[in-house]
């Protein structure tokens, strides 16, 4: 498997797109084993998208497109501005709570940081925000959806290390809004520190607010629908995706009445490329995993890392430390897919709960989209806002900080992430 590994690094290195690095490394696996019979090479890639459970992904990226072309996005911005409009860089705190509340609908933090760059990016600039400033809230903030369900990296997680979904899912509302109150702190010291002053003297009237909320009701309703579903039986976790597309049309076409045929069909397309992107990495994925698993690596690693250290914090500390390292070259899908099987052995050895591990590996890991050299938001949000990555990364730092101190929390207290998946499903 060393080989295999070697030449990864170096297609990444020569600059080979993700999907084909994988796909041509696992497969010089086989080529190195003359014992396995190659046909597994494209049996693997057909057998990994075979999965009812990841048929959730392709389903919510749907739904969330859909979100995001019914109305619902842009009275959530509206909900956001009149509870943060009093508060220092209230452009910054926009963004902070607009993330928490798309976590629900988009579920994908590169499509966050993206939209929140375009929607609020030139507003920041025209207000007198530093280019990097803003790339690094936009950027930083869209984090949360990595916690807030429905995450796709929490389906992901769920679907290759057979964790429970709905448990995931309810394990992500607690650190999700830890992290929004994390960074809407950080925004205000650092808002204040530059002189980023709110939009409104006094915050907003109760009057005002409750309008707002009562317009966006349908949206914050999203994610709470999900997890009482799945907890009741209603429908499964890939079910509830075919049940978030259907809400998704009913709120576009009979409450907001925006959706349309021309803008169904454009949703359509969009969701096709990102549906595209992400299972070609799940289906190549399947070949290198294969070679993982022949060659007992879990059973390796877990046997090597306990031997380190049988203490649980520390051995959660190395395991970040490697997702940190990890998740600077190499993107977060990935990393989900080829470290889970790898990992969940190792954590459950010591007495770490799944679901505690599958929040903070997402977290961690999601984190790397912001992290130089290989930050896919990173270079996104750059660009939008028309700014180096080396001063959105510079800007970033202080963000990231209050990041890793919410995971430190929830290593630190399990009950942290715990408590509302025992409440909802049991212990």
């Amino acid at each position: 498997m060393g080989v295999v590994v070697i030449v990864f690094f170096l297609l990444l290195l020569l600059g080979m797109p993700v999907a084909f690095a994988i796909g041509v490394s696992g497969t010089v696996f086989f080529l190195v084993t003359p014992d396995i019979p190659f046909s597994i090479v494209v049996q693997k890639v057909v057998s990994s998208s075979q999965s009812f459970t990841l048929l959730a992904i392709p389903l919510f990226v749907f739904a969330g497109n859909l979100m995001n072309n019914t109305g619902i996005t842009s009275r959530l911005i509206k909900l956001s501005n009149v509870l943060t409009g009093h508060m220092y860089g209230n452009l910054g705190q926009i963004s902070c709570v607009l993330s928490t509340l798309m976590g629900g609908v988009s579920g994908s933090a590169n499509a966050d940081a993206a939209m929140e760059c375009r929607v609020l990016g030139p507003a920041m600039t025209k207000r007198g925000y530093t280019k990097g400033y803003s790339a690094a809230v936009n950027g930083i903030t869209s984090l949360i959806t990595a916690t807030i369900p429905p995450s796709m990296g929490l389906i992901i997680y769920g679907s290759v290390g057979e964790v429970s979904i709905g448990r995931l899912f309810a394990g992500g509302f607690i650190p999700g809004f830890m992290m929004m109150l994390a960074l809407m702190i950080t925004i205000r010291i650092t808002a204040k520190k530059r002189g980023y002053l709110p939009e409104r003297d006094r915050p907003a009237h109760p009057k005002e607010i409750g309008k707002a909320f009562v317009d966006s009701i349908w949206a914050l309703f999203f994610p709470v629908i999900l997890i009482l579903g799945i907890r009741f039986g209603i429908f499964t976790p890939s079910e509830s995706g075919a049940f978030a597309c259907m809400y998704a049309i009913f709120v576009g076409v009979v409450i907001y009445r925006e959706l349309n045929l021309k803008t169904f069909f454009q949703t359509l397309r969009d969701t096709a490329n990102d549906i595209g992107i992400i299972m070609i990495l799940v289906s190549l994925s399947g070949i290198f995993g294969y070679g993982i698993v022949y060659d007992r690596i879990p059973q390796a690693m877990a046997s090597f890392l306990v031997n380190i250290t049988s203490n649980p914090y520390i051995l959660l500390l190395i395991i970040i430390l490697l997702l940190i390292f990890c998740g600077m070259f190499v993107e977060t899908t990935v990393i989900a897919l080829l470290l889970t099987p790898i990992l969940l052995p190792v954590i459950t050895s010591v007495g770490i709960d799944p679901v505690q591990f599958g929040l903070i590996m997402m977290t961690v890991v999601t984190m790397g989209i912001m992290t130089p050299p290989v930050g896919i938001a990173l270079y996104t949000t750059s660009s939008i806002m028309g700014c180096k990555p080396e001063e959105t990364a510079r800007e970033s730092v202080p963000f990231i900080i209050a990041v890793i101190i919410v995971v430190i929390a929830c290593i630190l207290c399990k009950d942290l992430v715990l408590f509302i998946p025992n409440l909802i499903f049991g212990k």
